[in-house]
């Protein structure tokens, strides 16, 4: 165990973890040839694409240090706040941190919150300062940030490159000396945590684990202490960039098991794996529950695949822990699950995968959050969908849930964060300056103002320099209202919102301009129009594509161009009465961009 090391990467999004991984990789020569590519770790399409990190990666090196040799451990993990989850779980698994700082851009949001995340599970923090051979680097300014913030000394920070691989032996040389091995009884009963997972079609569900106590071996027979499953252990083995068989995993490595579970549902991340014969007193301690802040309708376009759609978001939870969902069913969509996400991008990344992953075709109903509706006979409601909202005339009041959130930003920027929490409906509670840069702002205010596009704002207009997090604070009396689309006189559930009363007619007024540009013009006149209660409050003509009938009438009498279009009126007229609009999903995500 004395030549065990584990540790993550961790930063803000796009300050170079997953380059600087790849030539981790090629210097203690676990990857060559023509395995190296770009992002080496990132094995999803999707985050080639986008150029982003959406799943933390583990993988296994072999390094040699003065004639000793090191089996260090690395997880990989992504920067964006919506993925935060992935880099708790990552930090659980591991005893040190290498904590990356862009020298182009100092240090940001999600540098700080991970790094205190890191901090809280007693970490030992390398501190590096990536991209030294830009131009536009300002290592002096940015090393005083990290010294302020870090609280390190001027000599442990080593400066870097993942591009050209300036800095990259020394990197590896301090993670042998820095970072503690791990600690641990091999003979102790087994303790593993598990902290990721995925389904592979033809063995099943694959564990990934981190041994804390005892060792686990093929052939072992194993339980998982939460759903207290009983298996027997076909393969374990180490995660290099494929996986690799091993006779055994002892305390203190990081492992793989499988053993041919077929449900995903018997896999929980942050679970226990232990011994059937030796148990293990108690389980690991795993990460905190996940916070899911947007929640939205996910339907299978063609109803008849509602299954094949909760088996696919069932195998993705295995991959992806910070999903919620459970069945739901809407007038204009039919049956299909209600989902909760850590944020919009994250939102966006799962309807993604199910499409790419799963072949699955899907539309997503707006975000919102859950409320409480208490009618006048006194019961209370639980309103996770704004068609479930009680009419008006039997509605007493609505609750909204608050939250209780911190805001650290750079001290510029607190007028503008303040008039935004503001204009939220937030209420500020504190400020406190950290230092004589940062500021800490407490704000009470309503979940649903921060489901849509607050992140986006505060990143924004801090330059991305806030972070923010927060905490439920229970539920208080809303001024709401329920706002309804209808097209073409027909109510369309899926894009009804509950809102702020002040904000209605003006959201209402968007609404309609912005589907008016989205929705495909018909053969009819289609009427997009925006209702509180019975109470019309905006409309819009979405005009019908005219074919000119009167083309093939040269001259003549004007009687025969008016029989044409008279008949063409009757067509169009009883086509009214049996079409049916498609909405395109474009226009379900319209609404978050709404300024």
């Amino acid at each position: 165990m004395d030549n065990i090391r584990n540790f993550c990467i961790i930063a803000h999004i796009d300050h170079g973890k997953s380059t600087l991984a790849d030539r981790l990789l090629e210097y203690t020569g676990t990857v060559t040839g023509s395995d190296l590519i770009e992002q080496t770790l990132d094995d999803m399409e999707l985050e080639r694409e986008r150029g982003i990190t959406i799943k933390s990666h583990a993988i296994q090196m072999d390094y040699v240090l003065n004639g000793k040799k090191y089996i260090l451990n690395l997880i990989d993990t992504p920067g964006h706040v919506d993925f935060s989850y992935e880099v708790s779980r990552a930090i659980a698994a591991c005893e040190g941190a290498l904590l990356l700082v862009d020298a182009t851009q100092g240090i940001q949001a999600q540098t700080i919150s991970n790094l205190y995340l890191a901090l809280e599970h007693g970490l030992e923090i390398i501190p590096v300062l990536n991209k030294m051979d830009m131009e536009s680097a300002r290592p002096e300014e940015v090393t005083d940030q990290m010294i302020h913030i870090i609280g390190c000394k001027k000599e442990e920070i080593i400066h870097a490159s993942g591009r050209t691989g300036m800095g990259v032996q020394e990197i590896l040389a301090t993670i042998t000396s820095r970072i503690p091995p791990p600690s641990g009884d091999p003979h102790a009963p087994l303790q593993a945590l598990i902290f990721d997972s995925l389904f592979n079609s033809f063995r099943g569900v694959m564990a990934y684990y981190r041994v804390f106590n005892g060792t686990i071996k093929k052939g072992d027979k194993v339980k998982f202490v939460n759903t207290g499953k009983e298996y027997t252990a076909d393969e374990v083995g180490v995660l290099k960039l494929k996986l690799k068989p091993a006779p055994l995993i002892a305390a203190g490595d990081v492992g793989y098991i499988i053993s041919g579970i077929k449900q995903a549902s018997e896999v929980r991340v942050g679970d226990t794996i232990t011994h059937v014969t030796k148990p293990c007193r108690e389980s690991v301690k795993g990460f905190e529950d996940v916070k899911p802040m947007v929640f939205a309708g996910i339907y299978p376009v063609d109803t008849d695949e509602y299954e094949e759609l909760r088996k696919s978001i069932e195998k993705l939870k295995l991959n992806d822990a910070a999903i919620y969902y459970e069945p739901e069913s809407s007038a204009a969509l039919g049956f299909g699950f209600r989902c909760g996400f850590l944020g919009l991008l994250h939102m966006e990344i799962v309807q993604e995968r199910l499409s790419r992953e799963f072949n699955m075709a899907v539309i997503s109903t707006v975000p919102n959050v859950s409320y409480k509706a208490f009618t006048t006979n006194g019961k209370e409601v639980t309103v996770n969908n704004p068609a479930e909202l009680p009419h008006p005339q039997y509605l007493q009041k609505v609750e909204e849930p608050y939250i209780k959130g911190k805001i650290i930003t750079k001290a510029e920027f607190v007028g503008p964060v303040m008039n935004l929490c503001i204009d939220k409906r937030g209420i500020i509670t504190n400020q406190v300056y950290l230092t004589t840069d940062r500021v800490e702002i407490s704000v009470e205010m309503p979940l649903a103002e921060i489901v849509f596009d607050f992140y986006d704002k505060l990143k924004s207009i801090s330059r991305g320099y806030a972070s923010f997090d927060y905490h439920q604070a229970g539920y208080r009396e809303g001024d709401l209202i329920k706002l309804d689309i209808m097209l073409n006189g027909e109510l369309v559930d899926a894009l009804s919102s509950l809102i702020y009363s002040k904000n209605g007619y003006h959201f209402g007024r968007r609404m309609c301009e912005k589907l008016k540009e989205l929705i495909p013009r018909q053969q009819f006149d289609i009427a997009v129009q925006a209702a509180i209660g019975s109470k019309i409050i905006a409309r819009e003509t979405i005009r019908a594509l005219r074919k000119d009938v009167t083309a093939k009438c040269y001259g003549g009498d004007i009687t025969r161009k008016r029989k044409l279009l008279e008949k063409q009126k009757e067509g169009k007229k009883k086509m009214r009465q049996i079409g049916s609009v498609e909405i395109p999903q474009q226009a379900f995500l319209a609404v978050l961009k709404l300024d």
